[in-house]
Formats: structure tokens, C-alpha cells, sequence
């Protein structure tokens, strides 16, 4: 039976909750206090079987985001499971420098698929540890922001922070 840990902190964007594994690798972040919905955004072969509340490095991580320093969530050590494109296109978000978002068009071109936009959308939508992995950091090509697992609203105050910081 596998156990993951489990951690919800109050963020300006409402309750954020990091499930992670025994190592302290997030498998799943999101705004929210549902942890079953947490759970469910994490690939079947990582899900724990078991949760139990923790004090994660994560979740300091997170805080030091929102008290300003947006590349605190940089060095934290993340796990999934995907394709070879996935977790490619995962790598490549964790590349994106705050403030400094990127269109569905021009990610896939930096994943060397250039016509593979919606590929590149799948990505950004299949990502479970949002923020550790800045989905959010990805827009549509006219400058609109596009779908978000945790709303556009929490997309739009997380940009707009990255923005002012940078």
C-alpha cells in the first residue's frame, strides 16, 4: 500500500493542496481543498492508496511564491508519468521564465513540433503539479488565456504576479 503526503496552505488564489510522494515529490498541486480531486489529477500508476497530512517543502515553496519570489517553485522536485512528448512538454514549461508567457504555438515550436498546437494544449491540460510545473504560463495565440484546470481567474492573478515581479 503507498502512502503520499498531503498538505493544503491559504494562498491569495484561495486553498492550494500539494500531494506527494514518500519522498516529498509532488504528483499533484492545485487550488483547492477537495483532496479527492487532487488525487484524481495524478496518472493511476502514481496515485497513493492513502494520504497523510505533512509539512512539505512544497508548500514552502508555494509561500515564497506568493510573498514575491515566483522562481521559489523553480527547484522543487515533481513526478509524472506521461509519453516521451509529455514529459518532454513538461520539462519545457519548468523552462519558461515568469513573465514571460508563451502561445500554444509558439510552445509546440520549442517542443520542435511547431504544427502540433493541440499536442502542446494536451500537455499544459494533462499537467498535475500545476504552479511546480507553470502551465499557466502558456496562452493562446491571440494573447487570450485559454483554459485552466483551476479556473482562468487564478490563471490571470497567477500571470499578472509573475508580471509585476518581473
Amino acid at each position: 500500500m503507498t502512502t503520499g503526503l498531503i498538505q493544503t496552505i491559504d494562498t491569495p488564489d484561495g486553498a492550494f493542496t500539494i500531494v506527494a510522494d514518500s519522498d516529498g515529490r509532488v504528483l499533484a498541486s492545485g487550488w483547492t481543498d477537495d483532496r479527492d480531486r487532487a488525487l484524481a489529477r495524478i496518472h493511476g500508476s502514481l496515485r497513493p492508496q492513502s494520504l497523510a497530512p505533512a509539512s512539505l517543502t512544497a508548500a514552502d515553496a508555494a509561500a515564497s511564491y506568493y510573498a514575491g519570489d515566483v522562481t521559489g517553485i523553480d527547484e522543487v522536485t515533481v513526478r509524472q508519468v506521461g509519453t516521451e512528448m509529455q514529459l518532454t512538454g513538461w520539462q519545457a514549461l519548468r523552462r519558461i521564465d515568469p513573465g514571460e508567457p508563451l502561445s500554444y504555438t509558439a510552445f509546440a515550436a520549442a517542443l520542435g513540433s511547431p504544427r502540433a498546437v493541440r499536442a502542446a494544449a494536451s500537455i499544459c491540460a494533462r499537467n498535475a503539479p500545476a504552479l511546480f510545473v507553470p502551465c499557466h504560463r502558456v496562452l493562446r495565440g491571440d494573447g487570450s488565456l485559454g483554459g485552466f484546470a483551476w479556473g482562468v481567474e487564478v490563471k490571470r492573478s497567477l500571470l499578472d504576479r509573475e508580471a509585476r515581479v518581473a
